[in-house]
């Protein structure tokens, strides 16, 4: 039983090798759009302020 657990400990191991690499190599390229869009508008918003009080 001893060495069941023993070659067991590699398998699982590897197991959880796999899932964590298939999750980091996932596809991330879809939030790119709305981010590159949400900098835009707030590229925008910025260019636009105005509050219309003079500081100095």
């Amino acid at each position: 039983m001893a060495a069941l657990a023993w070659l067991l400990i590699p398998f699982f191991a590897a197991f959880g090798a796999a899932i964590w690499g298939s999750w980091a190599a996932r596809n991330r390229t879809t939030g790119d759009v709305t981010e590159l869009a949400g900098y835009a508008r707030f590229r925008e918003a910025m260019e636009r302020s105005d509050s219309g009080s003079d500081a100095a």
